[in-house]
């Protein structure tokens, strides 16, 4: 999910089916960032803005206009994948 022009959002922890869990798209950035801090020993200080490590078209193509598959890149010496179905991978 996306919005056409600045920030791109997307959800997280999407709720599982028959759930009434609210799901709500929040910045990608966020997003990104909690799921590096999870699979790494990074800190959020060490972490820069999204736009240092990814094009914001780029991640749009993939999470917003699904045009592209998937789309990876680094975060501090971390691969970062980001598939159109909304799944992050990071190697740990």
């Amino acid at each position: 999910m996306s919005s056409n022009e600045g920030t791109v959002y997307m959800l997280r922890n999407r709720a599982t089916e028959g759930s009434d869990d609210w799901v709500s798209p929040e910045p990608a950035g966020d997003v990104i960032a909690d799921a590096v801090l999870e699979a790494t020993d990074l800190d959020a200080d060490d972490i820069d803005g999204l736009d240092t490590y990814v094009d914001s078209e780029s991640l749009r193509a993939v999470v917003g206009e699904r045009s592209t598959e998937s789309l990876t890149f680094a975060v501090e010496g971390h691969d970062v994948t980001i598939t159109a179905d909304g799944e992050i991978s990071v190697d740990g």
